[in-house]
């Protein structure tokens, strides 16, 4: 833990002095949910990548990104009174999700840019904080994003220890799955290296973790090779949509209904853990 302490002190540092400015630039572009000082309310913190990105927040959204979207961007609508009056829990009478995921990041990228920097200032005792990465970790062609397995490790336990450190309770979400690769009606593995390593942070870390890899290439294997690629993920007909006059191929981002979808399945995990404290 000590360990951990040190890296935390010195990334901050460097962080605060070599990436403000970019951060800036991107709120600019950005509309941010302010989070919630209210009582009544438990925020929960999203942090991570595209996959989970809301969209919508950006600045001309239709004509630049639409349909894109990732499941953090409808996470809010599952928090709505009724549900919320369902959870065997400590959430407040309100719940707001904070959405902090940006796309192109990695556990490193968005703890040097400032992002993560955001979610720790503002935590609260009793919030929440969700964390999903490996996407972009796991991109060693891409040298300014890629993490190796031991990093990732490193800055997943540095996550854990300032959530726990502002008292709120974080959250393990092993990387949603692409659409592929496919074999025999099954979607297979396009995570395995750090799926397996967050997941064996969270054991090590006594913290809850959402196999959210596991989960969503389950529920894709059900739905069908052809179904998830047209209707779940960004694979567009040329014409149809003003963003992407030409079309579009894309088997790793999602369409509104498959970030609905997923966000499902996170939601669902969620509630079974919150239920549990």
């Amino acid at each position: 833990m000590k360990r951990i302490k040190n890296i935390s002190t010195a990334f901050f540092i460097t962080a605060s002095v070599m990436t403000f400015a970019q951060t800036e630039q991107d709120n600019q572009k950005e509309r941010i949910v302010q989070p919630s000082k209210d009582k009544n309310t438990t925020n929960i913190f999203l942090a991570g990548d595209s996959t989970l990105t809301d969209y919508t927040l950006e600045s001309n959204y239709q004509e630049k990104r639409y349909p894109q979207q990732g499941w953090g961007g409808v996470f809010q609508e599952f928090f709505v009174t009724d549900s919320l009056k369902t959870f065997k829990s400590p959430l407040a009478k309100n719940v707001l999700v904070v959405d902090k995921a940006k796309g192109g990041r990695s556990t490193r990228t968005f703890f040097q840019e400032g992002r993560w920097r955001y979610i720790f200032e503002n935590l609260r005792p009793k919030d929440w904080v969700l964390i999903q990465f490996g996407h972009n970790d796991e991109s060693e062609k891409k040298v300014d994003r890629y993490v190796d397995v031991a990093g990732y490790k490193e800055y997943l336990r540095l996550y854990i220890h300032q959530v726990r450190e502002k008292g709120a309770t974080p959250i393990l979400v092993t990387p949603v799955s692409r659409n592929y690769p496919w074999k025999d009606g099954v979607l297979g593995d396009s995570h395995i290296d750090y799926a397996k390593a967050m997941i064996e942070v969270g054991q090590e870390q006594k913290v809850d973790v959402i196999d959210l890899n596991r989960l969503s290439r389950e529920f894709f294997t059900q739905k069908g090779k052809d179904f998830v690629t047209t209707t779940y993920f960004m694979n567009l007909p040329e014409g149809k949509f003003t963003a992407y006059p030409n079309g579009q191929k894309d088997d790793t981002h999602f369409q509104p209904e498959g970030a609905k979808a997923v966000a499902q399945l996170v939601y669902n995990e969620f509630k079974k853990i919150v239920s549990k404290k």
